[in-house]
C-alpha cells in the first residue's frame, strides 16, 4: 500500500531524502511513520507525522538531524536526513495507520510493533 524510495549509499555527514508514496492508497487522512531496521536489530521508530503535518515525533537519536514532512497533494511523506551517521544504516520503512488505531505519538512509541505487513523498504547505508 505504501512504497518507499530514496535510499542509497552516502558518506558520514551526508544527506538523503526518503519518500513514501501511497500506491492506490491515499495517505492524507492518516498518521504516517518512518521506521528502520539495522542488521541484527529490531525495527525501531524514527519519526511520525499527523495528517495535517502539525504533529511530529522524532526519536532521540535523530532529533535535530532528520525532518519529516508531507505533501498531501502529492500523496507523499518525506524524511529529510542530514548529518547522517554510520549508525543510521538500515532498511527504512514507512507505515500508515490506515485503521486510525493510534495517536501519532502512540504510533511512534509502540503502535508500530503491531503492524503485521510492511513494504520492501529502502536501504540506507552510511559509510566512508
Amino acid at each position: 500500500q505504501v512504497v518507499e524510495s530514496g535510499g542509497g549509499l552516502v558518506q558520514p555527514g551526508g544527506s538523503l531524502r526518503l519518500s513514501c508514496t501511497g500506491s492506490e492508497f491515499t495517505l492524507s487522512a492518516y498518521d504516517i511513520g518512518w521506521f528502520r531496521q539495522a542488521p541484527g536489530k529490531e525495527r525501531e521508530a524514527v519519526s511520525c507525522i499527523s495528517p495535517s503535518g502539525g504533529g511530529t515525533i522524532y526519536s532521540d537519536s535523530v532529533t535535530g538531524r532528520f525532518t519529516i514532512s508531507r505533501d498531501n497533494a502529492r500523496n507523499t511523506v518525506y524524511l529529510q536526513m542530514n548529518n547522517l551517521k554510520p549508525e543510521d544504516t538500515g532498511v527504512y520503512y514507512c507505515q500508515a495507520d490506515s485503521q486510525d488505531a493510534y495517536t501519532v505519538a502512540a504510533l511512534c512509541r509502540w503502535g508500530y510493533k503491531y503492524f503485521g505487513q510492511w513494504g520492501q523498504g529502502t536501504q540506507v547505508t552510511v559509510s566512508s
